[in-house]
């Protein structure tokens, strides 16, 4: 029986998608967060959670601080991986490949969907930088809103990303630890699909 769709799926962003729905239904909290992986030039790894914020046949998009660890790391080192784990569900998925920078046009339109105190946020963050107390932050999410009472400008270290997936894993559990993984790999503009051992 092939409920999940895993066995006879050719296409694997067709099958992330339906995954993706189950994990919508299915999960209580953010079924989008994702640990993303980066690493610097010389090969030194980081991890942190994001929100993948949209997936199509071009790639995983996610938003982000460019003068962020990961987005120093993406600058020097422009490839990640990124790692789903729905417990719930018992099921991962993991994406890796290279990226790129979004288009100004879809990350201002990203950026003004977002609520306006997430909007106050981004333009107040020095993320990754020393936040000497929380007071600073607040005071300056403050001091924001004041000076712009309607529409927030992105600033321009808030940026945009693609993953651009050349391989894509699909984790489902077995009984006895006889997990189910089906790993798709590129293959010129097709997928090639192998059956891994758990």
């Amino acid at each position: 029986m092939d409920a999940d769709g895993l066995e006879s799926a050719g296409d694997p962003i067709a099958l992330f998608q339906r995954w993706m729905k189950d994990a919508e239904a299915g999960e209580l909290n953010d079924p989008s967060a994702v640990a993303l992986a980066t690493a610097t030039c010389d090969g030194m790894p980081s991890v942190r959670m994001v929100l993948m914020k949209q997936v199509d046949t071009e790639g995983f998009r996610f938003y982000t601080n460019v003068d962020s660890q990961k987005g120093t790391e993406l600058s020097e080192n422009p490839r990640a991986a990124m790692c789903f784990h729905w417990k719930s569900l018992r099921r991962q998925v993991r994406v890796s490949g290279t990226v790129t920078e979004l288009p100004t046009q879809d990350v201002d339109e990203y950026f003004h969907s977002r609520s306006r105190l997430s909007q106050l946020g981004a333009a107040a963050s020095q993320q990754s930088r020393v936040l000497v107390s929380r007071e600073v932050l607040e005071t300056r999410v403050k001091e924001l809103e004041a000076e712009f009472p309607g529409e927030i400008p992105r600033p321009g270290y808030w940026r945009g990303y693609l993953l651009r997936h050349e391989r894509i894993e699909f984790w489902k559990d077995g009984a006895g630890r006889l997990h189910d993984r089906f790993l798709f790999s590129r293959d010129g503009d097709a997928w090639r699909k192998e059956r891994l051992f758990p």
